[in-house]
């Protein structure tokens, strides 16, 4: 009885030892199966399309017609190249700020609730560290790029429906506002070059032209 009492201690034993190196068997093989299975997966052919039967166009898009090219064409340089025929004064930009730009950009060019475009004190001129917001008469480089940016992108809701002497007229108006030209000033492709920006004198040619020294 006793002999097989001991018989069955040392086949439990052996039963034990065989299930954990089963296991420890296991653990040790995973991995290894798993490096086999992405190995083949990433080792898999790319099929590359077949381009032979693409046609020689996929017929999107047309060319542009120079009238299209034409109503693109409307930059402004920084020296006045590019200004259109047309002219504006500060009271007529007054009248058309209150009705197209004032919702935005506040009453007088300072409320908002968006972008502030009118310096108003002393600790606001250009380059003053103490100015704390850009606005076109502490910021602004040019007054011809003003007017460009006048015309391709405001108002905001409808840009590019502003006609040549609206935008000159508010471009004179904001002018007028930061202090800039006097009230009966007339901006039209003449005038407007010749106004100097007070922030002018904080922007410098970029003479990059390249190579390895540039990073």
């Amino acid at each position: 009885m006793e002999n097989l009492k001991f018989l069955k201690k040392i086949g439990l034993a052996w039963l034990v030892a065989g299930v954990l190196l089963l296991g420890a068997s296991c653990v040790r093989t995973q991995p290894a199966n798993q490096s086999t299975a992405i190995s083949n997966v990433s080792a898999a052919p790319v099929p590359s399309p077949d381009s032979s039967e693409w046609p020689a166009s996929f017929n999107f898009g047309k060319p542009a017609t120079s009238q299209e090219i034409a109503l693109l064409d409307i930059d402004v340089r920084p020296d006045g190249k590019g200004l259109p025929q047309g002219s504006g004064t500060v009271l007529a930009g007054k009248a058309i700020y209150a009705v197209k730009c004032a919702a935005c950009h506040g009453k007088t060019g300072i409320e908002g609730p968006n972008n502030r475009l009118v310096s108003v004190t002393d600790s606001e001129i250009a380059g003053a560290e103490s100015s704390k917001e850009k606005t076109i008469g502490n910021y602004w480089p040019y007054a011809t790029t003003l007017f460009d940016y006048i015309r391709r992108a405001m108002p905001f809701n409808a840009p590019g429906s502003l006609t040549n002497e609206e935008v000159y007229a508010l471009t004179a108006f904001l002018l007028n506002a930061n202090k800039i030209i006097p009230p009966e000033a007339k901006m039209n492709a003449i005038t407007l070059p010749k106004v100097v920006m007070p922030a002018q004198k904080l922007f410098v040619p970029d003479d990059r032209r390249g190579g390895s020294e540039v990073r």
